[in-house]
C-alpha cells in the first residue's frame, strides 16, 4: 500500500491501520505500520473494556493483535535471513 496514512488517524480506526500494516509493500515501512496498528488495537480494546463493547469486536481485536504479532515475528525472521 503506497498511500500514506493520515498521522492523525483515530485510534478507533484500528481496522484501517491493521489493513495498512498487513498490506504494506514497502519493507522499510512495515515495522512502523505494524506498530501503529498494534497501538490502535490496544487503545480500542481498552475503550471497549470500559464501555462494555461487543464480544464480536473484542474477538476481532484479539485476532488482529495475534496476527500483527505473528506478522512482526515472520518479518523479523525474514530480515535476519
Amino acid at each position: 500500500m503506497d498511500t500514506p496514512l493520515n498521522s492523525c488517524a483515530k485510534p478507533t480506526d484500528w481496522k484501517t491501520l491493521y489493513r495498512a500494516a498487513i498490506l504494506e509493500a514497502s519493507a522499510s515501512r512495515i515495522r512502523q505500520r505494524v506498530t501503529e496498528a498494534e497501538k490502535a488495537v490496544l487503545v480500542r480494546q481498552r475503550e471497549l473494556f470500559y464501555a462494555d463493547g461487543s464480544a464480536e469486536e473484542m474477538e476481532a481485536l484479539e485476532d488482529a493483535l495475534y496476527a500483527l504479532r505473528a506478522f512482526r515475528t515472520a518479518y523479523h525472521h525474514t530480515e535476519a535471513a
